[in-house]
């Protein structure tokens, strides 16, 4: 997202997520589990979401935790990804390979347990205050069955009082045919400015200017030690690493970015080597990330979180700035982010999160990407208050986006009836929803929070 800084002391929205009535169907004996719902992450994960490792143009592979089937090696996809980055694995002789029918079939067997409304909810991921969770709010999400929070603001409190938190949100996720569905627990930890979490057991992250500083080595060491500490807390997706590339003649002037030092570097193959070595190292400790904020906010001067119609009038399809985007990609990010800035030599009629050639044809076909395109904040930003709440959901669904990002629970229950009301009017709409859903759930599946046997 693109936050401001610290110095506003901006705090989003508090609130809560989902939980939801049983419902009656009951899973065969092979159904998914639990254990991991309550927030273990297991095996792989990385990511994206998430986790772009740093791969040379044209190269291949995935980090943990994505596969667009369902299904999910963490031996071969992370040694894959260090290997990208640099580093040297040996997976143990006893790792094993998940099958990709299985996770298929874990999949299908929550969707097909899920009433609409709490397929509507998976699309939802709603703000909750780091420091304590506002009961209204967390109502208001549990009774439209979110599926994934994001931990807004600031807290001072640590890993344990995180831990806390968390653990309360989760106890109220949904539960289908008796298995609560594992939620996606995320904030922002990039450093510097833009660090939600602090106190015990946290560091105090740098910004990504001097992280771009470092031997990626170093980054990715200190990254999985980031990581960890997430993890201790019960955050198991981390909405980073910024992949956008400022140019050091816009530097400071860039506001979103470049005014609070969150770029690593200024040139495509910086960005791309260290944006790679963050994800890599968020890897090793299983914690997932997020590639954003495409198709990139480096070139535009408005930040989209206070400013109205933010333009970018020099990025293309085949500007070199999508390069860290490219091996993010490349490497097996589950997540991307899209930012809300109107990018005019792409499509200069819609906003990137409304724009069908933003994340159809560009991101899916060019880049092909296959994961969860997750959207920038669409509660709050002043970029889309023109739009109703209603008309923020449906649009960017209809787009091709998957999970909506809103630091407002107050906006949920609109966009969510929305939502319902297309869906019952336009089979194609319908169609993107249920393949949005199946995309968040695989996702989950990676993360190890539907654990089928």
């Amino acid at each position: 997202m693109t936050i401001r800084a610290r110095r506003l002391g901006r705090r989003r929205s508090t609130a809560l997520r989902t939980a939801a009535p049983l419902v009656s169907l009951v899973l065969a004996a092979s159904a998914c589990g639990e254990a991991a719902a309550h927030g273990s992450v297991t095996g792989s994960v990385r990511a994206a979401p998430d986790s772009p490792g740093a791969l040379a143009p044209g190269a291949t592979g995935s980090l943990p935790g994505y596969s667009p089937t369902g299904g999910t090696s963490a031996t071969t996809t992370l040694s894959a990804a260090i290997a990208a980055s640099g580093a040297t694995f040996t997976a143990p002789a006893n790792a094993s390979v998940v099958p990709p029918l299985a996770a298929a079939t874990c999949v299908d067997k929550y969707f097909s347990a899920m009433t609409t409304a709490q397929r509507v909810g998976q699309l939802f991921m709603g703000g909750v205050s780091a420091a304590r969770a506002d009961q209204t709010q967390v109502r208001t999400l549990r009774a439209n069955h979110v599926g994934s929070i994001m931990l807004t603001g600031r807290s001072t409190a640590g890993t344990r009082a995180t831990k806390t938190v968390v653990d309360g949100v989760r106890s109220q996720a949904d539960v289908v045919g008796g298995h609560r569905v594992g939620m996606f627990v995320s904030t922002d930890q990039e450093g510097g400015q833009v660090q939600v979490l602090s106190g015990p057991g946290f560091s105090t992250i740098p910004n990504g200017l001097t992280q771009g500083s470092w031997s990626t080595t170093t980054l990715r060491s200190r990254a999985t030690d980031w990581a960890k500490q997430l993890k201790a807390a019960g955050v198991n997706l981390n909405l980073a690493p910024v992949a956008d590339v400022v140019p050091a003649s816009l530097g400071t002037r860039n506001g979103p970015i470049g005014r609070y030092y969150r770029e690593y570097g200024h040139t495509p193959d910086v960005v791309s080597s260290h944006s790679g070595a963050f994800a890599s190292g968020f890897a090793q400790a299983g914690v997932m990330t997020t590639l954003k904020h495409f198709p990139g906010l480096g070139q535009v001067l408005g930040n989209t979180d206070t400013t109205a119609n933010v333009k970018d009038s020099v990025t293309s399809a085949g500007s070199a700035s999508l390069t860290p985007f490219r091996n993010g990609i490349r490497a097996g990010s589950p997540f991307v982010m899209i930012s809300l800035a109107t990018y005019t030599k792409i499509d200069s009629h819609h906003l990137a999160a409304f724009s069908s050639t933003v994340i159809g044809q560009v991101l899916r076909t060019q880049l092909g990407f296959k994961g969860v395109v997750i959207s920038d904040d669409l509660g709050q930003a002043v970029a889309v208050r023109s739009f109703t709440p209603a008309q923020r959901a449906v649009n960017f669904i209809a787009a091709g986006g998957n999970m909506i990002l809103t630091v407002r629970p107050d906006v949920v229950p609109a966009m969510a009836q929305a939502v319902q009301t297309r869906m019952q009017q336009d089979a194609a709409f319908r169609a993107k929803v249920n393949d949005s859903v199946r995309r968040i759930l695989t996702a989950k599946q990676n993360a190890g929070l539907l654990v089928c046997s």
